[in-house]
């Protein structure tokens, strides 16, 4: 089972320094998000800098630049890297697609389906300098009279996507090269709800379990006051339980009330309240909080489940100065 890192920093120095530390420490991958930096600037960074991990973005959005544009960066990024990159894509919502990025949304699946197909043509084909016609309602393409004028380190460069609904996971193991939780993922979820949609899409799309990456994350705070761990970790797991979206997540767990309970909190704008609403068993149900030697036993829960686990610190209702803590904790003691 692969550990991988999702890096953080108060710039992309920071993350660079974090990447090279885990590269050196023995995690495989290393994966950057898109919400408070752009997916692929600090990624191309962490390219430059290592030599051996594999650059992904976990995720970049699908739907806010052309299949085109997508396919040229993931070219680049191969190329950077040495073949060394893994296109992460996830959906998001349509709220923030249309309101911030002013993109267009459809019905997410179908979307998300010849997103996929129209990049994975692009990046095998443009060297070719031939027409391409690419039919499609959301993403069609047609292309004549342009040749990238050099072959690609890889004409398949692997496609991971995001998913946690079932039409989403199902479209996942069907189409995918690999697949990414959401920030918090309990292996009970994971089991009962996640990996049934998972075998599903593998068995439309005519696949073996082994044609898919299964990558679930885990946010994971290390100090020796196991209580203290516990919470700062409650800040993220507190952040999300505000989201309704998230309620049926939250309430497979038995932990609706305590959502509403953080929600309410919310929306009197009281954020220490959301934490202090957030209880431990919550945090344990759904983090890696503790002590090292909980932690490491901890990353057993996956055994037969996953291919890899994707350790990142928290980064949200806590100081940096924690996030930079939790980061190095997890460098210390988690290496592979």
């Amino acid at each position: 089972m692969r550990l991988s890192y999702a890096p953080w920093g108060r710039t992309v120095a920071e993350v660079v320094d974090a990447s090279v530390t885990a590269e050196q420490a023995g995690f495989s991958d290393i994966w950057i998000s898109e919400l408070h930096r752009s997916a692929f600037v600090p990624t191309a960074a962490i390219a430059a800098a290592t030599s051996r991990v594999g650059v992904g973005t976990a995720i970049a959005l699908a739907f806010t630049r052309s299949p085109m544009t997508t396919a040229l960066t993931a070219l680049d990024l191969d190329d950077l890297s040495n073949g060394r990159f893994i296109l992460g894509l996830g959906s998001g919502v349509q709220r923030l697609n249309e309101n911030w990025h002013n993109a267009r949304f459809g019905k997410a699946a179908p979307h998300l389906r010849e997103t996929v197909a129209a990049i994975r043509t692009l990046v095998a084909s443009l060297h070719h300098g031939e027409a391409i016609d690419i039919e499609g309602e959301y993403e069609p393409v047609r292309l004549r009279g342009y040749e990238r004028p050099w072959p690609p380190v890889r004409d398949r460069i692997p496609i991971y996507l995001a998913a946690v609904g079932e039409i989403m996971t199902r479209l996942t193991g069907e189409i995918a090269d690999g697949w990414l939780s959401h920030e918090l993922c309990s292996p009970a979820f994971l089991r009962e709800q996640l990996l049934p949609n998972i075998e599903a899409g593998l068995a439309r799309g005519g696949r073996a379990r082994g044609d898919l990456q299964v990558i679930t994350s885990a946010m994971c705070v290390i100090d020796d006051d196991a209580r203290q761990a516990k919470r700062w970790a409650a800040g993220l797991v507190a952040f999300y339980a505000s989201v309704r979206t998230y309620q049926g997540f939250f309430a497979f767990h038995g932990f609706e009330a305590d959502a509403v309970a953080i929600q309410e909190r919310f929306r009197a704008g009281d954020e220490q309240g959301m934490v202090d609403a957030c209880p431990d068993e919550m945090v344990d149900a759904l983090t890696f909080a503790g002590t090292a030697d909980e932690v490491r036993k901890r990353l057993h829960d996956y055994d037969g489940l996953v291919d890899g686990i994707k350790l990142s610190p928290p980064t949200h209702l806590v100081p940096a100065e924690v996030t930079l803590h939790a980061q190095q904790q997890i460098l210390e003691h988690l290496t592979p």
